[in-house]
């Protein structure tokens, strides 16, 4: 409002001063009415001035906009009380001719009555267009800026109200902006708790949403469930929200929709960000065509500023090796772009681009695949040895790769013997491992080898030797590869294994007829562990020539995890007595735990802790200790994970996350336990003394 005073606007106050100055004349004589016309009052018969007998002050506006006659102080009409003391049956009106009258009266009703601007309204307006035209552009940067120009931060959760809304009646492609629009304003333009007021208001509205969005509920649950993913909404919003709705609402079916839908399947994340088509998240695939493209047009117009822009665009730093690969293959392919090429590499690290380690890995898949490249580029070998030394000398590669080709080419021999020796001992560990069972002192086995760049190896020959064992030793393997992802290997190992595995399907097949379908459920299995992400499935395949047996072993995995109930099904293919959902997972670990909080003995926890079978999943063990005893103030749980650490049975490394899962979540926790953090901040104390976590995470968890 332009004035801080009542309701009437600066311009209304200025024509109130004149009013009130000109008054004693105007009283002096009755029938002049001019002050009408200066203040430009709209009147109710359409403009032509007041109706005899029916001052401003009695005309009422409805919500439509339309006028409705009532009596003086609200008496009768349509819709009304009556007045206080309803003593006068006829219609009451100014009389002019009153000694009593004062003609100012007519002037404050007038402007009372006048429309004054109302600052959301405008907003509603103002955003309505700034959402059709983010749908119509898909600009981000645009939307954002314009929101950010509009003012009125207050409204902004009736802006998430309005995109979410709009976006449910349009198509996939306009609900897939939403999301994306809402995870780019996040905290920067809009706070979170607008954010989750502007959900929380859509949750009450969607009985209105629905008269005209037949699948609202469905709509609006996959939103929730984006935004949780998106983590722009806690998970925490469900239970509170389920708190303020009425169960027989449409709100509270969409949170249970939600809830069981979507976000309690197995790779809800990646179900989700991929119902609206994903416009968002690229392949492998489309990415390396990209970069291409990128490159070629550098090559035709040396623009580098506008290369690297182009590469930063495209959001993919942890794919930045990529770029480097290609660059350097096109180099050895077209000399005469060389030069360019390498321009272009150069600048791209000193702005800080490409990042030190992604040039180093791009440099070394070039290195791997030289003997491939020689079939095409005869000199391929010759051309790329000419490159290191002005990388290195250019200060954009790290002279360490100068000993790691060094190594890879004149060692050959003692690499050779160094990885025979590597298999022999590995078969053992594994033949030991299928015996015992035991998972730590297979952990252990590889540690004291202190060969990581061997993983891949240990992988391939440790399915190899379970394709031709029963289906126990099939499901030990499974397990183990998901306790290795959690302590020892990482993805880039698993796709390399699993490459190298499929690579030698024909040959394997020979041996064991099957071979090709059990390879697809390892495949399967490892993506349902979240061993291996589907997008792995993809890159693996574009490794593996066309119409081998391997990439129709890859193809038949894609369809064992697109099946219905994909889950479950891996999880006891092999009659897995260790395949269980994360959920049942979770449910034993609880009733263990409030079991032994109640009275119960520690070496029979320790014991049930064990039957689990499921050691790379201890973390949780030690996340639900943890917020267990904040909740029951009852730090004897501590007891039970001191005992854990002693035999061995908890592993630092899942002790370590385990603890790491509690500091992430500890805003959540503040909510229901006010001292979640100064008991967190003792514990993580405790354990640091004990040895129970690694040195590092002790200095995060005091910040």
């Amino acid at each position: 409002m332009a004035s801080g005073e009542g309701i009437l606007t600066d311009g209304q106050w200025k024509k109130l001063e004149i009013a009130t100055q000109n008054a004693e004349s105007l009283s002096s004589s009755p029938k002049s009415h001019t002050l009408f016309a200066d203040l430009n009052i709209k009147s109710p018969t359409g403009g032509k001035g007041p109706v005899a007998g029916i001052p401003f002050r009695h005309v009422r506006r409805t919500h439509s906009g339309k006028h409705i006659r009532v009596k003086k102080d609200g008496a009768g009409g349509k819709g009304t009380w009556g007045k206080l003391l309803d003593t006068d049956d006829g219609d009451s009106c100014l009389d002019k001719n009153d000694p009593n009258y004062d003609s100012g009266e007519d002037a404050y009703d007038g402007l009372v009555d006048s429309p004054v601007s109302d600052p959301l309204d405008d907003y509603k307006k103002a955003v309505v267009s700034i959402i059709e035209e983010y749908f119509s552009t898909g600009d981000v940067k645009v939307a954002a800026s314009d929101l950010r120009e509009l003012g009125s931060s207050e409204y902004h959760p009736y802006f998430t109200k309005r995109l979410v809304s709009m976006a449910m009646d349009r198509h996939d492609k306009e609900k897939e902006m939403a999301s994306v629009l809402l995870s780019a304003l996040y905290a920067d333009v809009i706070l979170p708790d607008q954010i989750r007021d502007g959900f929380i208001r859509l949750l009450r509205s969607v009985d209105d949403l629905a008269v005209d969005i037949l699948d609202a509920v469905n709509v609006l649950a996959l939103f929730i469930a984006r935004a949780i993913v998106d983590e722009i909404l806690p998970p925490i919003f469900l239970a509170r929200s389920k708190k303020i709705l009425p169960e027989s609402s449409k709100g509270f079916q969409v949170i249970v929709t939600a809830e069981k839908s979507y976000l309690s399947a197995p790779h809800h994340a990646e179900l989700v960000e991929k119902k609206w088509g994903g416009s968002t998240h690229t392949t492998v695939e489309e990415t390396k065509k990209k970069i291409s493209e990128i490159l070629k047009e550098y090559v035709e117009n040396g623009d580098t500023y506008e290369a690297c822009r182009c590469i930063r665009e495209l959001g993919v730093s942890f794919f930045h090796h990529e770029v480097v690969k290609r660059a350097l293959v096109l180099a050895m392919e077209c000399q005469t772009a060389e030069s360019l090429l390498l321009k272009l590499l150069n600048e791209a690290a000193e702005e800080g681009l490409i990042s030190s380690s992604q040039m180093v890995k791009g440099f070394y898949r070039v290195a791997e695949s030289l003997d491939d490249l020689a079939l095409d580029i005869p000199s391929a070998k010759k051309l790329f040895d000419s490159i290191v030394p002005k990388a290195i000398s250019g200060g954009w590669l790290d002279e360490s790769f100068k000993v790691v080709t060094s190594v890879k080419d004149g060692g050959k021999s003692s690499e050779e013997g160094k990885l025979r020796q590597y298999k022999k001992d590995t078969v053992n560990i594994i033949q030991e491992y299928f015996l015992s069972d035991d998972i730590p002192e297979l952990i252990r086995s590889l540690q004291d080898l202190g060969t990581p760049e061997y993983n891949p190896v240990f992988l391939k020959r440790l399915i190899t030797l379970a394709l031709d064992r029963k289906n126990r030793e099939k499901e030990m393997a499974s397990v183990l590869l998901s306790a290795l992802h959690m302590e020892l290997f990482s993805t880039e190992d698993f796709i390399n294994g699993f490459i190298m595995l499929l690579e030698s399907a024909e040959d394997t097949a020979l041996d064991i007829m099957d071979a090709s379908n059990e390879l697809a459920l390892f495949l399967a299995r490892a993506v349902i562990d979240d061993v291996l992400a589907p997008l792995n499935l993809e890159e693996i395949s574009t490794k593996l020539p066309p119409k081998s047996t391997g990439t129709e072993t890859v193809r038949s995995a894609r369809s064992l995890i697109s099946a219905r109930h994909a889950g479950e099904r891996l999880l006891r293919s092999w009659g897995g007595g260790t395949g269980w959902i994360v959920e049942d997972a979770k449910d034993k670990i609880l009733k263990l735990l409030e079991e032994y909080e109640t009275g119960g003995v520690t070496s029979e926890a320790c014991q049930c802790i064990r039957d689990l079978g499921m050691p790379f999943f201890n973390h949780e063990v030690v996340k639900k200790a943890l917020v267990m005893a904040m909740e029951k103030q009852n730090d004897r749980l501590l007891n039970l994970l001191e005992e854990c650490f002693g035999e061995g049975l908890i592993t630092t490394n899942q002790m370590t996350k385990g603890f790491g899962r509690v500091k992430d979540s500890l805003d959540d926790l503040s909510l229901d336990i006010p001292n979640a953090k100064e008991k967190f901040k003792l514990y993580a104390s405790h354990a640091m003394d004990n040895g129970w976590i690694l040195p590092e995470f002790g200095i995060c968890a005091t910040e």
